[in-house]
């Protein structure tokens, strides 16, 4: 709950960010495992506006 109460605040869809944390949480390095926290994350393929 909180990680989709962060997701919310920070702008993001929860789905979205949850989705694609969960999906490169395996591949992501053990140094930059902080870009996946709500507050710094980013989409891996943004949406084409």
């Amino acid at each position: 709950m909180t990680l989709i109460q962060s997701a919310k605040l920070n702008g993001h869809d929860p789905y979205d960010y949850l989705k694609d944390a969960l999906i490169r949480l395996p591949t992501q390095k053990n140094n930059a495992i902080d870009e996946l926290l709500p507050h710094n994350w980013k989409p891996a393929i943004p949406d084409k506006v």
